[in-house]
Protein backbone atom coordinates (compact mmCIF):
# COMPACT_ATOMS: atom_id res chain seq x y z
CA UNK A 1 0.00 0.00 0.00
CA UNK A 2 1.33 3.43 -0.94
CA UNK A 3 1.15 6.44 1.36
CA UNK A 4 0.99 9.60 -0.73
CA UNK A 5 0.91 13.20 0.45
CA UNK A 6 1.71 15.11 -2.74
CA UNK A 7 -1.18 15.88 -5.13
CA UNK A 8 1.28 15.56 -8.02
CA UNK A 9 2.29 12.07 -6.91
CA UNK A 10 -1.35 11.12 -6.35
CA UNK A 11 -2.21 12.23 -9.89
CA UNK A 12 0.67 10.16 -11.25
CA UNK A 13 -0.45 7.09 -9.27
CA UNK A 14 -3.99 7.37 -10.65
CA UNK A 15 -2.80 8.06 -14.19
CA UNK A 16 -0.70 4.89 -14.09
CA UNK A 17 -3.67 2.83 -12.90
CA UNK A 18 -5.96 4.27 -15.56
CA UNK A 19 -3.35 3.62 -18.25
CA UNK A 20 -3.56 -0.06 -17.27
CA UNK A 21 -7.34 0.03 -17.67
CA UNK A 22 -8.01 -0.24 -13.96
CA UNK A 23 -11.11 1.17 -12.27
CA UNK A 24 -10.36 3.50 -9.33
CA UNK A 25 -12.53 3.93 -6.24
CA UNK A 26 -12.08 6.79 -3.79
CA UNK A 27 -13.20 6.76 -0.16
CA UNK A 28 -12.94 10.36 1.10
CA UNK A 29 -12.52 10.61 4.89
CA UNK A 30 -11.33 13.02 7.56
CA UNK A 31 -9.57 10.20 9.38
CA UNK A 32 -10.27 8.87 12.90
CA UNK A 33 -11.48 5.80 11.04
CA UNK A 34 -14.05 3.50 12.64
CA UNK A 35 -15.87 0.38 11.45
CA UNK A 36 -18.22 2.52 9.38
CA UNK A 37 -15.30 3.87 7.35
CA UNK A 38 -13.81 0.39 7.06
CA UNK A 39 -17.10 -0.88 5.59
CA UNK A 40 -16.78 1.83 2.90
CA UNK A 41 -13.26 0.68 2.05
CA UNK A 42 -14.40 -2.94 1.82
CA UNK A 43 -17.31 -1.96 -0.44
CA UNK A 44 -14.92 0.04 -2.65
CA UNK A 45 -12.67 -3.03 -2.80
CA UNK A 46 -15.59 -5.03 -4.24
CA UNK A 47 -16.34 -2.45 -6.90
CA UNK A 48 -12.94 -1.37 -8.20
CA UNK A 49 -9.46 -2.55 -9.07
CA UNK A 50 -7.69 0.20 -7.16
CA UNK A 51 -8.89 1.69 -3.86
CA UNK A 52 -7.68 5.10 -2.66
CA UNK A 53 -8.57 6.39 0.81
CA UNK A 54 -8.08 10.10 1.40
CA UNK A 55 -7.44 11.31 4.95
CA UNK A 56 -7.77 15.07 5.22
CA UNK A 57 -9.35 17.15 7.97
CA UNK A 58 -10.83 19.86 5.79
CA UNK A 59 -10.77 23.31 7.43
CA UNK A 60 -13.25 24.91 5.03
CA UNK A 61 -16.16 22.78 6.26
CA UNK A 62 -15.76 23.89 9.88
CA UNK A 63 -17.37 27.04 11.22
CA UNK A 64 -15.41 29.55 13.35
CA UNK A 65 -16.68 28.11 16.65
CA UNK A 66 -16.62 24.44 15.62
CA UNK A 67 -14.22 21.63 16.45
CA UNK A 68 -11.53 21.77 13.75
CA UNK A 69 -8.66 22.03 16.24
CA UNK A 70 -9.86 19.20 18.47
CA UNK A 71 -11.20 16.93 15.71
CA UNK A 72 -9.71 13.47 16.41
CA UNK A 73 -6.55 12.68 14.46
CA UNK A 74 -4.89 9.24 14.52
CA UNK A 75 -3.02 8.94 11.25
CA UNK A 76 -0.83 5.94 12.11
CA UNK A 77 -3.80 3.85 13.26
CA UNK A 78 -5.81 4.97 10.22
CA UNK A 79 -3.06 3.89 7.83
CA UNK A 80 -2.88 0.47 9.50
CA UNK A 81 -6.66 0.08 9.19
CA UNK A 82 -6.55 1.01 5.51
CA UNK A 83 -3.81 -1.54 4.92
CA UNK A 84 -5.79 -4.29 6.68
CA UNK A 85 -8.89 -3.48 4.58
CA UNK A 86 -6.99 -3.82 1.32
CA UNK A 87 -6.58 -0.19 0.26
CA UNK A 88 -4.00 0.37 -2.46
CA UNK A 89 -3.14 3.96 -1.53
CA UNK A 90 -3.77 6.43 1.27
CA UNK A 91 -3.73 10.07 0.25
CA UNK A 92 -2.75 12.31 3.18
CA UNK A 93 -2.24 15.87 1.92
CA UNK A 94 -1.61 18.85 4.18
CA UNK A 95 -3.84 21.93 4.18
CA UNK A 96 -1.21 23.80 2.14
CA UNK A 97 -1.22 20.97 -0.44
CA UNK A 98 -4.96 21.42 -0.99
CA UNK A 99 -5.45 25.18 -0.55
CA UNK A 100 -3.10 27.87 -1.82
CA UNK A 101 -2.62 30.77 0.63
CA UNK A 102 -4.75 32.99 -1.61
CA UNK A 103 -7.31 30.34 -2.64
CA UNK A 104 -10.60 32.04 -3.48
CA UNK A 105 -12.60 29.50 -5.49
CA UNK A 106 -15.48 27.48 -4.04
CA UNK A 107 -18.03 25.01 -5.40
CA UNK A 108 -21.52 25.76 -4.09
CA UNK A 109 -24.76 23.77 -4.29
CA UNK A 110 -27.61 26.19 -3.57
CA UNK A 111 -30.74 24.14 -2.92
CA UNK A 112 -30.22 21.01 -0.83
CA UNK A 113 -27.39 22.61 1.16
CA UNK A 114 -29.73 25.28 2.57
CA UNK A 115 -31.84 22.71 4.45
CA UNK A 116 -31.23 20.54 7.55
CA UNK A 117 -27.58 20.94 8.65
CA UNK A 118 -27.19 23.85 6.24
CA UNK A 119 -29.37 26.06 8.45
CA UNK A 120 -27.13 25.81 11.51
CA UNK A 121 -23.87 25.29 9.60
CA UNK A 122 -24.25 27.76 6.72
CA UNK A 123 -20.81 27.33 5.10
CA UNK A 124 -20.30 23.68 5.95
CA UNK A 125 -21.48 22.19 2.68
CA UNK A 126 -19.62 24.79 0.62
CA UNK A 127 -16.47 23.37 2.19
CA UNK A 128 -17.59 19.80 1.52
CA UNK A 129 -18.41 20.32 -2.15
CA UNK A 130 -15.20 22.26 -2.70
CA UNK A 131 -12.89 19.69 -1.14
CA UNK A 132 -14.68 16.76 -2.79
CA UNK A 133 -14.28 18.48 -6.16
CA UNK A 134 -10.57 18.99 -5.44
CA UNK A 135 -10.17 15.33 -4.46
CA UNK A 136 -12.02 14.20 -7.57
CA UNK A 137 -9.70 16.36 -9.70
CA UNK A 138 -6.60 14.93 -8.05
CA UNK A 139 -7.53 11.25 -7.73
CA UNK A 140 -9.70 11.02 -10.88
CA UNK A 141 -11.85 8.19 -9.45
CA UNK A 142 -14.42 6.23 -11.40
CA UNK A 143 -16.33 5.55 -8.17
CA UNK A 144 -16.60 7.40 -4.85
CA UNK A 145 -18.11 5.72 -1.79
CA UNK A 146 -19.96 7.61 0.96
CA UNK A 147 -21.89 6.43 4.02
CA UNK A 148 -25.61 7.13 4.39
CA UNK A 149 -25.27 8.46 7.93
CA UNK A 150 -24.41 11.68 6.10
CA UNK A 151 -27.43 11.33 3.79
CA UNK A 152 -27.75 15.06 3.10
CA UNK A 153 -24.08 15.25 2.17
CA UNK A 154 -24.49 12.40 -0.33
CA UNK A 155 -27.54 14.09 -1.86
CA UNK A 156 -25.55 17.29 -2.32
CA UNK A 157 -22.59 15.47 -3.87
CA UNK A 158 -24.90 13.53 -6.20
CA UNK A 159 -26.49 16.83 -7.31
CA UNK A 160 -23.06 18.41 -7.82
CA UNK A 161 -21.84 15.44 -9.89
CA UNK A 162 -25.00 15.57 -12.01
CA UNK A 163 -25.02 19.33 -12.51
CA UNK A 164 -21.30 19.62 -13.33
CA UNK A 165 -21.16 16.50 -15.53
CA UNK A 166 -18.50 14.85 -13.38
CA UNK A 167 -17.56 11.36 -14.52
CA UNK A 168 -17.82 9.78 -11.08
CA UNK A 169 -20.32 7.18 -9.89
CA UNK A 170 -21.47 7.91 -6.33
CA UNK A 171 -22.04 4.76 -4.29
CA UNK A 172 -24.14 4.90 -1.11
CA UNK A 173 -23.21 2.56 1.74
CA UNK A 174 -25.54 1.68 4.65
CA UNK A 175 -25.15 3.14 8.14
CA UNK A 176 -23.00 1.09 10.52
CA UNK A 177 -24.05 1.13 14.19
CA UNK A 178 -22.56 0.04 17.49
CA UNK A 179 -24.12 -2.68 19.62
CA UNK A 180 -26.53 -0.15 21.18
CA UNK A 181 -27.69 1.26 17.83
CA UNK A 182 -25.72 4.52 17.89
CA UNK A 183 -24.57 5.44 14.37
CA UNK A 184 -20.78 5.26 14.20
CA UNK A 185 -19.10 8.64 13.89
CA UNK A 186 -15.61 9.99 14.52
CA UNK A 187 -17.22 12.52 16.88
CA UNK A 188 -18.44 9.68 19.12
CA UNK A 189 -14.90 9.82 20.56
CA UNK A 190 -15.95 13.03 22.32
CA UNK A 191 -18.39 11.04 24.51
CA UNK A 192 -17.64 8.67 27.35
CA UNK A 193 -19.11 5.16 27.50
CA UNK A 194 -22.24 6.19 29.42
CA UNK A 195 -22.91 9.06 27.03
CA UNK A 196 -22.61 6.75 24.04
CA UNK A 197 -25.08 4.35 25.62
CA UNK A 198 -27.45 7.23 26.34
CA UNK A 199 -27.11 8.67 22.82
CA UNK A 200 -28.48 5.39 21.44
CA UNK A 201 -31.90 6.85 22.31
CA UNK A 202 -31.64 8.71 18.97
CA UNK A 203 -31.77 5.48 16.96
CA UNK A 204 -34.44 3.99 19.24
CA UNK A 205 -36.59 7.07 18.61
CA UNK A 206 -36.14 6.72 14.86
CA UNK A 207 -37.05 3.04 15.00
CA UNK A 208 -40.12 3.86 17.09
CA UNK A 209 -41.12 6.51 14.56
CA UNK A 210 -40.82 4.06 11.70
CA UNK A 211 -42.96 1.56 13.61
CA UNK A 212 -45.59 4.22 14.36
CA UNK A 213 -45.79 5.23 10.70
CA UNK A 214 -46.14 1.64 9.54
CA UNK A 215 -48.63 0.49 12.18
CA UNK A 216 -50.84 3.58 12.07
CA UNK A 217 -50.44 4.28 8.36
CA UNK A 218 -49.44 7.84 9.30
CA UNK A 219 -48.76 10.31 6.48
CA UNK A 220 -48.80 13.53 8.49
CA UNK A 221 -45.33 15.07 8.47
CA UNK A 222 -45.93 17.34 11.49
CA UNK A 223 -47.09 14.38 13.57
CA UNK A 224 -44.03 12.34 12.58
CA UNK A 225 -41.69 15.19 13.47
CA UNK A 226 -43.38 15.75 16.83
CA UNK A 227 -43.24 12.03 17.59
CA UNK A 228 -39.51 11.70 16.94
CA UNK A 229 -38.67 14.89 18.85
CA UNK A 230 -40.69 13.79 21.87
CA UNK A 231 -38.92 10.44 21.86
CA UNK A 232 -35.42 11.93 21.65
CA UNK A 233 -35.50 15.04 23.81
CA UNK A 234 -34.43 14.88 27.44
CA UNK A 235 -32.03 16.70 29.76
CA UNK A 236 -29.00 15.48 27.77
CA UNK A 237 -30.46 15.43 24.24
CA UNK A 238 -31.41 18.69 22.53
CA UNK A 239 -32.93 18.32 19.08
CA UNK A 240 -31.50 20.73 16.48
CA UNK A 241 -33.89 19.52 13.79
CA UNK A 242 -36.13 16.61 12.89
CA UNK A 243 -37.38 16.55 9.32
CA UNK A 244 -39.15 14.21 6.93
CA UNK A 245 -37.26 14.38 3.64
CA UNK A 246 -37.14 12.78 0.23
CA UNK A 247 -34.86 9.75 0.50
CA UNK A 248 -32.93 10.65 -2.65
CA UNK A 249 -32.66 14.44 -2.55
CA UNK A 250 -32.85 15.05 1.24
CA UNK A 251 -35.25 17.92 0.58
CA UNK A 252 -38.16 18.32 3.04
CA UNK A 253 -41.53 16.93 1.93
CA UNK A 254 -45.05 17.99 2.86
CA UNK A 255 -46.50 14.48 2.96
CA UNK A 256 -44.88 11.19 3.83
CA UNK A 257 -44.65 8.80 0.88
CA UNK A 258 -43.77 5.34 2.26
CA UNK A 259 -40.63 3.83 0.80
CA UNK A 260 -39.48 7.17 -0.61
CA UNK A 261 -38.80 9.19 2.54
CA UNK A 262 -36.46 9.26 5.47
CA UNK A 263 -36.57 10.95 8.85
CA UNK A 264 -33.37 12.92 9.42
CA UNK A 265 -32.31 14.37 12.77
CA UNK A 266 -29.49 16.35 14.30
CA UNK A 267 -29.08 16.32 18.06
CA UNK A 268 -26.79 17.88 20.62
CA UNK A 269 -26.12 15.07 23.08
CA UNK A 270 -24.29 16.79 25.88
CA UNK A 271 -21.53 18.70 24.05
CA UNK A 272 -21.47 16.45 20.97
CA UNK A 273 -23.36 17.13 17.75
CA UNK A 274 -24.78 13.92 16.27
CA UNK A 275 -26.77 13.19 13.11
CA UNK A 276 -28.80 10.13 12.14
CA UNK A 277 -31.60 9.08 9.82
CA UNK A 278 -33.85 6.18 8.95
CA UNK A 279 -35.73 5.18 5.82
CA UNK A 280 -39.49 5.14 6.31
Amino acid sequence: MKIISSPKEMKAFSASARAEGKKIALVPTMGALHHGHLSLIKLAREKADVVVVSIFVNPTQFGPNEDFDKYPRQLEADINNCRECGADAVFTPSVSDIYAPDASTYVVEEQISKELCGKSRPKHFRGVTTVVTILFNIVKPDIAVFGEKDAQQISIIERMVRDLFMDVEIVRAPIVRDENGLALSSRNKYMDKLERIGAARIHRALEATKKMVEEENCRNVDRVKAFVINNIANAKARVIYAEVVDAKTSLPVSELDPGKCRVSVAVWYGQTRLIDNILI
